[in-house]
Parts: C-alpha cells; structure tokens; sequence
C-alpha cells in the first residue's frame, strides 16, 4: 500500500501552533506522511512574532530537491516565503519536479500583526508562485492585498475578486471567510466553472492560532490521498472547523491560543 506524502514548505513557529509545526500536525492527524522545507525561522509565541531569520534560498532549495529526489510526493503546501530569493528558488523546484497539486496560502501577515511577507516579494507571489498553484488559499484581507483593491464586503464582492485572483493563473481561489462577520464563517472557492460558498458557524474563541495554515495543509493532505479538489476542501473546512472547536481543551499561552489538531483523539 502506498502512503500519502504531502511536503510543506513554510515557516517554522517556535510555539508549535502555525506555519510548519501546523502543517505537520495537520498531515499527522490527517494520516499523510509529512516532509517539510524551511524557509525562515521565527520566534513567536501566541501573542507576538518577535524575530524572523530567513533561511538562505539556496537551502531551501537544496531541502526541497533532497525530499523530491527520495519521497513519492502527493501534494505540495506552500505557507510564509518570506523572501523574493525564497520565491524564486521555490518556483524553479516546482517548476523542476512538477508536482500534480499545489496548495498556496499566500501569507503576508501574522495573526498578531507582524509582516511575514517583504514588500518586495508580493509582485513576486503574484508572478511566480500563484500561477504554479492549484488553488490558493487566501483570507479576506490577502485577497484584497493581492489585488490592490479595498476589503470585499458582500458574497458578490468576494467571489468578484476571487475571479480576478484567477486571472493571475491559477485554476481554483479558496477565499477564506474567517475574517468576515456574521453568525457563520462562509469560505468562497471560486473556479472557472462557478463558484461554492462553504458556510460553518462562527466559533466563539480566541484559540485560532494557526487555523489558517492548518486548512491550507489540510487540504494538500486530502489531494495527497487521491480527493478531488472539491471533496478536499470540504473534508479540509470539517476538520478545520472541528479543531478550532476543541481548542478550548488547551489552556497554551496567554494570547490566540492553538486549534487542536488531534481533536479526534477526544472522542
């Protein structure tokens, strides 16, 4: 039997709770084996990023060739890149390995307000990397940040930015409705083909850290198991919105604490 295998090349998060440290835990609990390409190192906890080292392009490179050379990878998943070096070493390995999916949350800044993104890089995002992706996952205000537009309002409004994000290559935008308003929480994937709104009701907590990468990873997990783009999104967004349900059985640091990646194991 063949197993799963799903990269993610991303941030590490020293308080375990997004960006690398997510994506594995998610492919864990997910049952994908997970490889991982480091692109910077950040010390963060809940409540604030306070440094980021990037890790030289060439490395990332170099980690992202070792696990393609080796591994049968299903699915990529591509989180904070940091660095327009870093953007252009990870579009020549994609290019290189062409890899059958590509999940990219175009991540520019953390929960907590930090920029995880240099000015620089994001004409790059747009360029480079998006037209590589299957599907990219942004959230309402990376949306407009991509498209140099206001914030939507409105289910028109989004899914009328989600079919400009199209143009920039990409064959499928998930807009992420986390950051909208209302009893529900309604994500917006938007392809050639029509358009599907994904509601869930809005959770009342704080411990929301990391959600975002884990539904971007949760998803290249499901693609890495043979789903169709659409099954993986909503087999991603039940998981998702179940971890973030438990998240109140952690009682982890004193700001936006974690979702439970392994709220299964409750029941």
């Amino acid at each position: 039997m063949t197993t799963p295998v799903a990269l993610t090349i991303a941030g590490s998060d020293s308080s375990g709770g997004a960006g690398i440290q997510a994506d594995l835990k998610t492919f864990a609990a997910l049952g994908v084996y997970g490889a991982s390409a480091i692109t910077a190192l950040t010390a963060q906890n809940t409540r604030a990023v306070t440094a980021i080292h990037a890790v030289p392009a060439d490395f990332v490179r170099a980690q992202i060739d070792a696990v393609f050379s080796d591994l049968d990878v299903g699915a990529v998943k591509i989180g904070m890149v940091g660095q327009l070096a870093a953007i252009e070493a990870i579009a020549e390995a994609l290019q290189h390995w062409s890899p059958k999916h590509v999940v990219l949350d175009p991540v520019m800044v953390a929960t907590t307000g930090k920029r995880l993104l240099a000015p620089d890089a994001i004409d790059a995002l747009r360029t480079k990397l998006i037209p590589l992706a299957s599907l990219i996952t942004p959230n309402l205000p990376e949306a407009a940040a991509l498209l140099n537009e206001p914030l939507a309002e409105g289910e028109a409004a989004i899914e009328a930015q989600g079919k400009r994000l199209l143009a920039f290559g990409c064959p499928a935008v998930l807009i992420k409705g986390g950051h909208g308003q209302g009893n529900e929480s309604i994500d917006t994937l938007v392809r050639a083909g029509g358009t599907l709104a994904l509601p869930a009701p809005r959770i009342a907590t704080e411990n929301t850290h990391g959600s975002g990468c884990s539904l971007s990873s949760a998803i290249a997990a499901e693609l890495a198991k043979g789903a169709a783009l659409e099954t993986a999104v909503r087999n991603a967004k039940a998981f998702v919105s179940a971890a973030i349900a438990a998240a109140d059985h952690f009682t982890v640091g004193h700001g936006h604490g974690p979702i439970h990646h392994f709220h299964r194991l409750l029941t």
